[in-house]
C-alpha cells in the first residue's frame, strides 16, 4: 500500500538544490525524494534494531590483532577443523557443503 506525503513550506532554495541533485541522477524530483525517504526509513529501522537487541550483545575478550594475526601466520582453527571435515566425509559434495569461494 502506498499513502502520499506531502511537505509544505519547502525554502526555493533547498528545493532548487534537490531538483538539481534529481536532474544530475537522471530521476525525476518525486523518484528521488522516494529514494531519499526510503533510505532514511531502512536506517532508522536499522538503528531501531540495533537498539531493540543491544542487551543481546557479547562483549569478546578477543584482539583484533592476535585474529588476524593468526589467520596470516597459520590460519584459523576453524578453517583447519573445516577442512578436516571436508577431507574425512565420504558423501557427496552436496551432503558436505562447499567453503565459501571454494570449489
Amino acid at each position: 500500500m502506498t499513502v502520499v506525503l506531502q511537505i509544505t513550506g519547502v525554502p526555493a532554495e533547498v528545493r532548487d538544490v534537490l531538483s538539481d541533485e534529481a536532474r544530475r541522477r537522471g530521476q525525476s524530483v518525486q523518484a528521488y525524494l522516494l529514494d531519499l525517504v526510503e533510505r532514511e526509513a531502512r536506517t532508522l529501522s536499522n538503528r531501531h534494531h540495533v537498539e531493540r537487541t543491544r542487551h543481546l550483545r557479547t562483549e569478546l575478550d578477543i584482539d583484533p590483532v592476535d585474529i588476524v594475526r593468526e589467520g596470516r601466520d597459520g590460519g584459523f582453527d576453524i578453517d583447519r577443523q573445516w577442512s578436516d571435515v571436508r577431507s574425512s566425509s565420504s558423501g557427496p559434495a552436496s551432503a558436505r557443503g562447499t567453503h565459501a569461494g571454494g570449489a
